[in-house]
């Protein structure tokens, strides 16, 4: 066999292999560093792993459990996490600090209430809510006590709008207590606070364990169409994996639909993670139908919201810089995905 022909054998075998090549590294899992919170508003998140979507279609999600968002604005800033399921506050805070991220889709909405217990539960009782802070004030000689998640967080957001905007106190009027999801419900069970702005599950469990315990305003009071969580990632990430962001968007928007439409097969997915476990699953199954378990996928519903939410965060002080709303969304993957998804395949 001649030099040459002995090259075009070798290149023919190269020239056979390389779809097997190509198709091998096409089939590869796309690896994916996610952070998220533990808690109800990211449950997209938990029913795509719950139900094994994920590895079905070629997505290894390395998750990265954090306490609160600004933890995680910390984690991006440091150059960690590909993708993020996260409140649209600290996504607003991440941009204002030059992170490139979008947020690509909504999660929820509408998902804060203020549940109040003890004294405190009964001067709402038929009572103007800006009265009953005053009355109780007045009586007890004290502020009442308001856990919340840190400041620049979703409920803590929502919980000053409501003070300043909704009810015009100000916010030296009550004792805002700032901490971590797990210490909010161990605060409220324990009487150490009066009530909290806070989010499902921990509204329907307190209410189950605590007789005085009830919910006395919802978001839609508190701030209307008020976003919630969201799906984000770097720019970077939508870069460089296309195909695997498609495909998350599209489990996303699959995980919201079993959301709302059988939230109990969502449950036992949706406890793995939140709570570590120790939340019964009849719990689970009630807040993820309770009057705060809006669950949506379409970024667009939201953006109006975030806008009204940016404005107030720039004017308190919580946003240091401005953000440019539109600079911070990009929808065109969710409208992509869901489009192609409401087509009936040919």
């Amino acid at each position: 066999m001649s030099r040459i022909t002995r090259r075009l054998a070798v290149l023919a075998a190269l020239l056979w292999w390389l779809p097997t090549l190509v198709q091998a590294q096409d089939d590869a899992p796309t690896t994916l560093e996610v952070g998220y919170m533990p808690i109800l508003p990211v449950a997209q998140l938990f029913v795509m792993e719950g139900e094994g979507w994920t590895t079905e279609e070629g997505l290894e999600l390395e998750l990265t459990r954090f306490s609160s968002g600004p933890a995680m604005v910390q984690a991006l800033a440091s150059g960690e996490l590909d993708v993020m399921y996260f409140g649209i506050g600290p996504a607003m805070v991440a941009r204002a600090n030059d992170i490139p991220i979008k947020v690509l889709a909504a999660s929820i909405k509408e998902q804060i209430g203020l549940v109040a217990r003890g004294d405190f539960a009964d001067y709402f009782d038929g009572a103007d809510h800006a009265e009953a802070i005053g009355r109780f004030t007045e009586e007890q000689g004290r502020k009442p006590k308001i856990a919340t998640f840190p400041q620049g967080s979703v409920p803590d957001t929502v919980l000053r709008y409501w003070l300043l905007e909704r009810l015009g106190l100000e916010l030296s009027d009550v004792e805002i207590v700032a901490m971590g999801a797990d210490r909010v419900q161990q605060a409220l069970l324990a009487g150490a606070v009066d009530a909290a702005s806070i989010l499902e599950p921990i509204l329907t469990t307190v209410q189950q364990r605590d007789p005085s315990a009830r919910v006395v305003a919802r978001a839609d009071e508190m701030l209307p169409d008020q976003p919630g969580a969201v799906l984000a990632a770097r720019e970077a990430v939508l870069e460089a994996h296309p195909e695997a962001m498609r495909k998350l968007m599209a489990l996303h928007i699959r995980a919201t639909e079993m959301l709302v439409e059988d939230p109990k097969r969502a449950a036992p997915h949706v406890r793995e993670f939140v709570g570590k476990r120790l939340v019964p699953l009849e719990t689970v199954e009630a807040a993820l139908q309770s009057p705060s378990a809006n669950y949506l996928s379409d970024p667009h519903e939201i953006i109006e919201a975030t806008r009204v939410m940016h404005d107030f965060q720039e004017r308190i002080g919580t946003l240091k810089q401005p953000v440019a709303i539109e600079a911070l969304f990009d929808t065109r993957l969710y409208d992509e995905v869901s489009a192609s998804l409401a087509t009936p395949s040919s």
